[in-house]
């Protein structure tokens, strides 16, 4: 059963959603501000956080910068409909996606379940518990050049150095180089890394993207390497990896 830290100063509101989230088979601990949400991620086992910007003591922004400083649990960003900047500071910052308040109970589930889907701990922990075989394993690895995932332990590395990824970016370049050379629009991206179709002016994809090429500029990979092709999407430029080598 997953567990789902459920951060926001409305009662009524923490109480709503604790009671549909259990009856969709959800474990749910509730936090009022943001020192007492990671007090709690620091004592127990989450799998991912909802967690409402506008809070006292301490706000959302500013948990989820303490939060990214050494965790990399899966965070969805309850906002204010009108307030685009704080969705993009969110996303800037390392959450997995948003969702504007009053938040449809149905719609927040169904956002919850894609990110774990493509969240790291439950999957690493099935492929420990399982024993995969070693070719199994090798199937879950894709190479570009020194560019390596792994997809079944939602790893990455570059010329052996690890690059720490959260899940939605992880996806994003599992997506990308699975497809070298391929110009993939925002659309197709929103729904292969997101679960979700693209709306208007939301800006996620290009977020991601833009977190994707810092970390990968960590491991002194260009950030040329993933090209905005205006009007039609993104280009993951795979020859640029093999230049490097040389």
């Amino acid at each position: 059963m997953s567990h789902i830290l459920l951060v926001d100063d409305d009662q009524a509101l923490n109480d709503l959603l604790t009671t549909y989230l259990s009856n969709e088979d959800f474990e749910v601990t509730q936090a009022f501000n943001g020192e007492e949400a990671l007090q709690k991620v620091a004592t127990d086992h989450i799998d991912i956080i909802v967690l409402d910007i506008m809070m006292p003591i301490k706000n959302g922004i500013d948990t989820l910068r303490d939060l990214r400083r050494d965790s990399k649990i899966p965070v969805i960003m309850l906002t204010a409909k009108s307030e685009d900047i704080d969705r993009i500071i969110g996303l800037e910052m390392g959450a997995d996606d948003y969702l504007p308040k009053p938040c449809n109970p149905r719609e927040l589930v169904a956002r919850i379940r894609a990110i774990l889907r493509r969240s790291n701990t439950p999957l690493a922990e099935q492929d420990n518990a399982s024993g995969t075989k070693e070719h199994d394993k090798e199937a879950s690895l894709i190479n570009v050049g020194d560019l390596e995932i792994n997809t079944a332990r939602f790893e990455a590395k570059y010329k052996e150095q690890p690059i720490t990824l959260t899940g939605a970016e992880f996806k994003l370049l599992q997506v990308m180089i699975s497809q070298p050379g391929k110009v993939l629009s925002k659309a197709q991206l929103s729904l292969d890394v997101l679960n979700r179709p693209l709306e208007a002016y939301d800006r996620s994809i290009d977020v991601h993207v833009s977190n994707l090429r810092k970390k990968l500029s960590k491991v002194e990979i260009t950030t040329d390497i993933i090209s905005n092709i205006r009007g039609q999407g993104y280009l993951f430029k795979h020859e640029l990896l093999s230049d490097e080598q040389r």
